[in-house]
């Protein structure tokens, strides 16, 4: 039927085809120009989004200026909102697209360095350049033992004591001012009675006492020059023995210490008993007070070799008691004066 159609009406024909040509092009132009504004309308919301984002930048260095790499940088921001960059090798760093108008928390961290931390907000389209981030160094902490050693702390004080002298020149050396000394060791006790007796105050002392018994003309000694020698001689025999004895032997086989601790405190009554009692009653090596058996020790068997070498008119049991009740005497009276007169004339005393 169509074939007749056409045939009978070729017009007809052309016609509808030209018009179907007609639309097809139209369709096509229409099709066109959506995608256009499309393209358009997408271009258009890019640049708006762009216009309304900003960005961060900065640059890390430590406090000499000197640039951080490898640090991190993080930008914290509402709803778990995260955004994290690591520095270069110059110490910058960038956030391109920021959302404006919101509080970032901005940490920095760096290996070696403190950490870095500062609120920030950015403006639509703003690039913000952050000032100054410097890192200060981490401090290295380091574990240190402090062990405190009796021995070295006693050979201080010790070597204190060694210095000590009255009126500048005369050794005060069996004397501490310390208030809580250590104990000391044998080796260190003998190192006081070698200081002792080898100081040549020990020599003048003993001359001097010497003299004084030429004049008393006792022990039973002859007169005159030679005399005078025998009472010298058997006076640093003496002194020397009681010395090695009291204040070096005994002391480190009893474990006693043979110096005498300076109170300089409390009443005078207190003091003066504290310094009478001194030559009887000690400290141990542990602290704790005991009969001075050093001391007594070291009277007695010095009185005792004095029959060795004094004239036989004045051996005997009365000689040694008599010189061991003159040792202990003395040394009473040697406590009083440190007590209450050398403490004042002592060097070392006075630097305390």
């Amino acid at each position: 039927m169509s074939m007749m159609y056409n045939n009978k009406y070729p017009w007809a024909d052309r016609l509808l085809r030209a018009f179907l040509n007609l639309i097809h092009r139209l369709l096509l132009i229409g099709l066109v120009g959506e995608l256009g504004l499309v393209v358009s309308a997408s271009a258009q919301s890019i640049e708006a989004v762009n216009a309304k984002t900003g960005s961060i930048r900065g640059t890390v260095t430590d406090v000499g200026d000197d640039p951080v790499s490898d640090a991190t940088v993080v930008l914290h921001g509402p709803a778990d909102e995260r955004l994290a960059a690591v520095t270069t090798d110059d110490g910058s760093f960038a956030f391109p697209n920021v959302t404006p108008g919101i509080v970032y928390q901005i940490n920095v961290t760096a290996e070696g360095f403190l950490g870095w931390s500062s609120s920030i907000t950015v403006e639509p389209g703003q690039e913000k350049i952050l000032g100054e981030v410097k890192l200060p160094t981490l401090a290295v902490q380091r574990a240190v033992t402090v062990t405190y050693s009796s021995k070295e702390v006693a050979a201080q004080q010790l070597q204190a004591e060694e210095h000590q002298r009255v009126l500048g020149f005369i050794p005060n050396i069996y004397v501490t001012y310390e208030p809580h000394p250590e104990p000391l060791t044998a080796k260190m006790k003998f190192h006081l009675a070698y200081k002792g007796l080898t100081h040549p105050t020990f020599f003048t002392f003993e001359g001097l006492w010497a003299g004084v018994e030429q004049a008393a003309d006792t022990p039973n000694y002859r007169l005159g020059a030679k005399g005078y020698g025998e009472r010298f001689g058997a006076n640093l025999a003496s002194g020397t023995s009681e010395a090695l004895f009291g204040n070096a032997i005994l002391p480190s086989l009893l474990h006693q210490d043979p110096r005498y601790f300076y109170r300089g405190s409390g009443t005078k009554g207190s003091r003066a008993w504290h310094a009478i009692l001194a030559p009887f009653v000690c400290q141990g090596d542990n602290g704790k007070s005991q009969p001075n058996y050093s001391q007594w020790g070291g009277s007695l068997i010095s009185a005792s070799l004095s029959t060795a070498y004094y004239p036989e008119s004045n051996r005997g049991a009365g000689l040694v008691f008599r010189n061991f009740g003159t040792s202990m005497g003395l040394h009473i009276v040697l406590g009083l004066a440190q007590e209450f007169v050398l403490g004042k004339f002592t060097s070392k005393h006075k630097d305390q």
